[in-house]
Order: C-alpha cells, then sequence, then structure tokens
C-alpha cells in the first residue's frame, strides 16, 4: 500500500510540486501548484496510483468518470482496476461540460467520480450537474490529491491518496502580486477572472 508519505516524496521526486505565482482556473492565486501529470507520464506510477485509489472504494461501482483534462487519465486507471467502463465529460461551445463522443448514462447507474487534484470541488460540482441530469448516482469521489480543507462538494464521500493545504489568495490580497511577481496560468480549464 502507498502510503501519504512515500506519495508526498514522489510528487515531489518527480517535479508534480511547482512553486511560483499561479492564477487558478477560480481566478485566485497560489504559490504553490499540483501538477499530476509529471507523476503520471510513467504508465507503471499511473496504474499503481489507479490501483491504489480503487482499492479505497467499498461499494459497487457501474461506471467511472473524470473531467478533462487532468483526471482522464487517472480515471482511466481506477476504471481499469474495477474493470468497470470509463467515460469523460468535454467542454462545450457554451464552456460548459457535456458528454460527447457518444458517451452515454443511464438513470440509476452507479457512478464513481476520479479526479487528480481537488481544489474547489467546483469541477466535481460540474461532473455532479451531468449525473443528475442523466438521474444517475454519484457513490464517491476519488482523488491523488487533495489541496483544500473545504469543498463546494459535500453530500458525497471524498477520499484521496493525500491531503495537502496550500495558500490561495484572492488577486488583491495576493503577496505575490504586491511583490509584481509575473503568474502563470497551469491549468487546462478557462479561468474565470482575466490575467493581472
Amino acid at each position: 500500500m502507498l502510503t501519504e508519505k512515500k506519495l508526498l516524496k514522489l510528487l515531489y521526486e518527480t517535479g508534480a510540486v511547482l512553486d511560483g505565482h499561479f492564477i487558478l482556473s477560480s481566478g485566485k492565486h497560489a504559490g504553490r501548484y499540483i501538477q499530476c501529470a509529471k507523476v503520471l507520464e510513467i504508465p507503471r506510477r499511473a496504474e499503481l496510483l489507479g490501483r491504489e485509489l480503487a482499492a479505497r472504494i467499498d461499494t459497487e461501482v457501474d461506471r467511472v468518470i473524470s473531467p478533462p483534462l487532468g483526471g482522464i487519465l487517472i480515471g482511466y486507471e481506477v476504471a481499469r482496476a474495477l474493470d468497470r467502463p470509463f467515460l469523460f465529460p468535454e467542454r462545450g461551445v457554451d464552456g460548459k461540460l457535456c458528454l460527447r463522443r457518444g458517451f452515454t448514462l443511464q438513470a440509476d447507474e452507479r457512478v464513481l467520480i476520479v479526479e487528480d487534484v481537488i481544489t474547489t470541488g467546483r469541477t466535481t460540482h460540474e461532473v455532479l450537474e451531468i449525473l443528475a441530469d442523466c438521474g444517475a448516482t454519484p457513490v464517491g469521489v476519488l482523488a491523488i490529491v487533495d489541496r483544500s480543507s473545504t469543498h463546494e462538494v459535500t453530500d458525497i464521500p471524498i477520499c484521496s491518496l493525500v491531503t495537502l493545504t496550500f495558500p490561495i489568495y484572492e488577486p488583491e490580497a495576493c503577496p505575490m502580486c504586491a511583490q509584481g511577481l509575473p503568474a502563470y496560468r497551469p491549468g487546462s480549464r478557462p479561468s474565470l477572472a482575466a490575467t493581472h
């Protein structure tokens, strides 16, 4: 079993923990960012993390869904470990997540949501809206890293391999902005706020 201490070491060794000045997709700023793609770029590690997450589910699952882009690889590995179908939503022209590529969910299917990193839970909430629209039942959320002590999602179980808490700032209270440090947008989702 992969301990939290071993996973933390792996995150740092692979360069998945980035220091700098980052603008998150929420528009908030942070001095540290987790780029799980770095730890997942080696297939054996991705498979291992998928098995570790799958072992934490103790309920029946019909399908696994992961939001793009960061969650797709780890979601697939969890689905493979559970031997369940995997699907992912994409952003439509309106910017909202929706099912495409022929993916469908049936009413009453039990669906597990898998993320690479949970920061606020906003993306998870978007996936939950898709499940609700289809009549599917969310059974839980798994993540490699949970980096927030507060989530927008509170009504289903959330389990992660590691919990990290880094300060997140409103742009007007950001110490890196006050120092004049350039900001970088590391995520794949369009930001809610304009660059400062």
